[in-house]
């Protein structure tokens, strides 16, 4: 079976002891009998405590998912539906994807089942399972495990308690697991509030910015002259005021529903993660931004604020949450394309992201409305209306155009087109926002501005604020890493020129000299490390130029090897080492490219299994020579391939790392 997914993932920090192969989890087999032909498949996963497994759903750019395949032997057997999994637990984590994600794991037992038909002699199915597991410090690679069920063996239960039975043992073995390793899971838990709390400050804030455009604000004496009108004293004014606001939260809380609800809430991530709907959300924004900026209004049929507002004349409760209704269908050509995007961006998140996304909307709009109805007198202190509400909706306007293009960076990345790198992203974001200080200082115009006599002292700092974000900005274009946008623009190595743009591509250096890039190395962006993916080539080389191997045990999106990278490898005294005085071999354990096949050899430490691409290749070596699978891992060797001292793992101590490699090094002799 080839690997659909092959993503390495490490969380947390790896500490390294000792090397040792672990084997974490363990796999058993069972065969339900539902009635002559039926069968039903039960694997059951027993990992040890604080480790865990992936479901089999994973968004795109998570870790490897759970596979199971079934051998069919040629027709004997009929496999009928999906394999159905336990409840599980879901983590929020902020590692995978473009700004993290909720990953659904196991723990303790799990048990997955399989429903198939017999129609043949053939008693022995042979299936497969593919997966990674991982714990709180370290991820394994990815494994594949071969799995036998005998038909003779199968138990005999009743077909009526099958739905029954996966749904309540699997409660169970989800409920237990939870409880054996709550001290672990409460961290993933936190994650999951951290990012849903973040969905409802941004979108709070959003109803904020949605309240002072000119679409909204104007309704806040229109509401209180209706409550004045209605309320026969303060005590009823109060009420009827908190049931305003009561009822513009519920109209949003459903739209929020809703879309969780039509779509699902595991869709919506999937959908969020697809490089064809970020293409329509990105088209969605543009519109959205268009329409901001004052090109059209994007407004509902006039026919249903007619009979929304003829709703509203009505006396009681009813009169006034078809009040609310109207606020919002009045108000939606300047709230609609903030709740779109609101939606759009919450549903990256999937769950209950969308409602919670709407609560936290409709709560910022509903206050001050539901204050404003209740205490009229306070109508006194808000700023009359002007061109400054157009001013709040154009600059919404820039927002939503420089995010849309983050959803358009996105489907280009999963596509691997190289249409929008990483220097073209940051060129339309200096553009966008440069624009905006440009309109800030009233040098450009849009069609609703009321002629601008003098700048404010709010615009002119919102303006510098825009200046100073603009010019930071720049930079990235030569290589800068751009901390306070790292989330938004695609990667270093995703871009026309990885060390930025004019830098020198060029090897290590001895005596001054640039050394040529050899055949079979590269350089590592942004450090400019050469290193060389193939075992062989790199040692060959060593030997040439006389010095020792470092080989890097490494995964595509491991993510320590990523912070040794990017922390400890920058440091001078580091990299200085790495560029002049080793020969580096990184070696990807979760590389997918086939191997040719003269090169396909068998598992050192599984007779009978064969090596499919480079990542089982590399993967292997690390397993047989140094007894591990963890990664990153570090050895220093000599040209007979000794090591020069111990290896070791993640070591974000700088200190530690460099006494290391000058240690193995004064031990090399050529």
């Amino acid at each position: 079976m080839r690997k659909i997914i092959v993503l390495l993932s490490l969380l947390f920090s790896c500490f390294y002891t000792t090397a040792q192969i672990l084997e974490p989890v363990k796999w058993s087999t069972s065969v339900n009998k539902i009635s002559d032909t039926e069968f039903e498949l039960v694997v059951k996963a027993t990992m040890d405590d604080g480790w865990y497994l992936y479901s089999q759903t994973i968004p795109e750019g998570g870790p490897i998912a759970t596979t199971f395949t079934y051998d069919d032997a040629n027709g004997a057997f009929k496999i009928k539906g999906n394999t159905t999994e336990p409840k599980g637990k879901v983590k929020y984590t902020e590692l995978f994807g473009d700004g993290g994600m909720e990953i659904k794991t196991f723990s303790g037992v799990a048990n997955f089942k399989q429903q198939i038909e017999v129609l043949g002699e053939e008693r022995i199915l042979i299936a497969y399972v593919e997966f990674q597991t991982c714990d709180d410090e370290k991820c394994l690679m990815p494994q594949e495990v071969e799995l036998s069920f005998n038909i003779d063996e199968a138990v005999a239960i009743d077909a009526s308690e099958i739905g029954n039975n996966q749904s309540s043992s699997n409660t169970d073995v989800a409920e237990s697991s939870e409880k054996a390793s709550e001290s672990k899971n409460n961290s993933g838990a936190s994650e999951s509030k951290k990012g849903l709390w973040g969905i409802f400050l941004i979108a709070f804030l959003s109803g904020f910015a949605a309240l002072l455009t000119p679409c909204v604000f104007p309704m806040i004496p229109l509401t209180v002259s209706f409550f004045t009108k209605q309320s026969q004293n303060k005590a009823q004014g109060i009420r009827n005021a908190i049931f305003y606001g009561i009822s513009i939260i519920v109209i949003y809380v459903l739209l929020g529903t809703a879309v969780t609800a039509i779509f699902g809430a595991d869709a919506l991530n999937a959908l969020a993660s697809n490089p064809w709907f970020n293409v329509i959300f990105f088209l969605i924004l543009i519109i959205f931004a268009v329409s901001f900026l004052g090109a059209f209004e994007i407004t509902l049929p006039q026919s249903w604020a007619n009979k929304v507002d003829a709703q509203s004349n009505r006396s009681g409760l009813i009169g006034i949450f078809f009040m609310a209704l109207a606020l919002a269908i009045v108000s939606f050509s300047c709230t609609g394309p903030i709740v779109g995007t609101l939606l759009v961006e919450a549903a990256s998140k999937g769950g209950t992201a969308p409602i919670i996304g709407m609560l936290g909307f409709s709560l910022a709009i509903a206050i001050p409305f539901a204050l404003f109805a209740a205490f009229p007198g306070w109508m006194n202190s808000l700023p009359k209306s002007g061109g400054w509400l157009n001013t709040v909706k154009v600059v919404l306007g820039f927002l939503e155009l420089a995010l849309a293009f983050k959803f358009l960076s996105n489907a280009d990345y999963v596509l691997q087109l190289h249409l929008f790198e990483r220097e073209v992203f940051i060129a339309v974001w200096i553009a966008v926002f440069g624009t905006l200080t440009f309109y800030l200082f009233g040098k450009i115009q849009l069609p609703h501005d009321s002629p601008l006599t003098h700048i404010s002292v709010g615009r002119l700092s919102l303006g510098l604020i825009t200046l100073t974000f603009t010019i930071y900005m720049i930079p990235g274009l030569w290589g800068a890493p751009l901390n306070l946008i790292s989330a938004f623009p695609p990667p270093h190595d995703y871009a026309e020129s990885p060390y930025g743009v004019g830098y020198t591509r060029s090897g290590g250096s001895i005596g001054g000299h640039v050394e040529a890039i050899p055949e079979g190395a590269h350089l590592m962006a942004p450090h400019n490390i050469m290193a060389f993916k193939d075992y062989d080539k790199g040692l060959a080389y060593a030997k040439q130029v006389g010095k020792p191997v470092m080989i890097d045990f490494t995964g595509y999106t491991c993510v320590n090897c990523r912070k040794m990278e990017q922390n400890v490898w920058v440091k001078p005294k580091v990299l200085e080492i790495l560029k002049n005085d080793v020969v580096l071999i990184s070696l990807y354990v979760d590389d997918p490219k086939p191997l040719p096949e003269d090169e396909i050899r068998e598992y050192t430490l599984k007779p009978g299994k064969y090596w499919k691409d480079y990542g089982d290749k590399w993967g292997d070596l690390q397993a047989s020579r140094y007894n591990a699978n963890t990664q990153p891992m570090y050895v220093l060797m000599d040209h007979n391939e000794e090591n020069l001292n111990n290896p070791v793992a993640y070591t974000p101590n700088v200190d530690e790392y460099h006494a290391w490699l000058k240690d193995g090094i004064s031990k090399f002799k050529n």
